[in-house]
């Protein structure tokens, strides 16, 4: 498939003033009149300018040019990486158009092994995302970061996660909601996960203990990240932004674990609007975050598949269970799994990150949360 054919050129006069030698702006491969060899790079940035799917925070649409300015005046990484930016999407003649475009895009950059990382346009736009994944024919995992749980709204924005939910054919392995904030969100909305056995953890129970948010991150095979689940101090632009949220540290550690992932194969930031960003706050930390994860990606450790050179077995003796409970700790990076038998298929068992906190819960004879849910959507 010929890429090109969907993206407009950056303007030849596109670049941050004053730019260092050491920044980002003189590695990355950028689109501006001629097109970059995608199929040699790691990273493809892509800006999509699409706002159509939200009524309240329109000028997202405008959003990818200040993110990608902040984001080449940052400092390269210490190890060697090739990012190359393909411009901005062409958008559709209407919003499933878009969805289609932003699907077909990122199933061909998936299918080269290379990682589409979506900047600018409306949350919705992680249902094009997603729908990339289809014609993997396996199981997908999804993280969803926001303030609120779309489901129950109006609009394309406020309801997109309930086509996702009921997407068929089903693909959907599992869903995490990360920092929702229970004042924002319906019970309704919340019970619906409940019942499919996904989870959500809400904004104060991230603070309390960000590192054990970590495994629920090396789940995912894709993430969205919607600037409304920043704190309104730290990111004013956005018009649904909130007083309290995730700080901006908080929202760059979240994306360090998930560049960290060997699983993660795209991202998308969504929801920024530069008209309200008058000193350029948010799409700094917008940028910020995107390092982070850039930077994450440059430095996996490749644990998976589980080897016995380079993980260690932990076993738990069953009490009341069946079978015993079967941990992996890997030597690279000292991140923990735990085997997950399946009921339905009998055979080599599979594995599911988890911490050592959830080892430390199965020695005193309890069951970790994440493994019951897990089983609850095998059953």
């Amino acid at each position: 498939m010929d890429l090109s054919l969907f993206f407009d050129a950056l303007e030849s006069s596109f670049a941050p003033e004053n730019v260092p030698e050491d920044a980002l702006f003189h590695l990355v491969a950028r689109n501006e009149g001629v097109f970059p060899d995608w199929q040699q790079t790691h990273i493809a940035l892509i800006g999509v300018p699409e706002e159509r799917g939200t009524r309240t925070n329109l000028g997202t649409a405008a959003g990818a040019g200040d993110i990608r300015r902040q984001f080449y005046l940052l400092k390269k990484p210490a190890s060697t990486c090739r990012i190359s930016d393909l411009g901005n999407l062409r958008v559709g003649l209407d919003l499933q158009e878009t969805y289609y475009r932003v699907r077909e895009v990122c199933e061909t950059l998936l299918g080269q092994r290379v990682f589409p990382l979506l900047i600018g346009g409306s949350h919705d736009l992680l249902y094009g995302q997603y729908l990339a994944y289809q014609g993997l024919d396996r199981p997908v995992s999804v993280v969803n970061v926001d303030a609120t749980l779309d489901i129950h709204g109006r609009t394309p924005s406020d309801k997109h996660l309930l086509d996702l939910l009921t997407h068929e054919p089903n693909y959907l392995h599992s869903f995490c909601h990360l920092a929702y904030q229970s004042y924002l969100t319906s019970a309704d909305a919340l019970a619906v996960l409940e019942k499919l056995s996904f989870e959500s953890l809400r904004l104060g129970q991230i603070r309390a203990n960000i590192q054990e948010v970590e495994p629920v991150i090396r789940e995912a095979d894709l993430l969205a990240f919607d600037i409304t689940a920043i704190k309104l101090a730290d990111a004013p632009g956005n018009a649904n932004a909130h007083a309290f949220g995730l700080t901006a540290e908080e929202a760059c550690q979240l994306c360090w674990y998930a560049g960290l992932n060997d699983k993660l194969t795209s991202a998308g930031f969504y929801e920024y609007n530069p008209g309200l960003d008058q000193r350029g706050q948010t799409a700094e930390a917008v940028a910020t975050m995107i390092w982070y994860l850039v930077e994450g990606f440059y430095h996996r450790k490749q644990d998976l598949p589980i080897r016995d050179s380079t993980h260690v077995r932990y076993v738990v003796p069953a009490a009341d269970r069946r079978e015993d409970l079967v941990f992996y700790k890997s030597t690279l990076s000292e991140k923990w799994w735990l085997e997950v038998p399946d009921p339905k298929r009998p055979g080599p068992l599979s594995v599911m990150p988890c911490s050592y906190q959830d080892y430390q819960q199965a020695t005193r004879g309890e069951l970790p949360t994440r493994w019951i849910n897990r089983l609850g959507r095998m059953a």
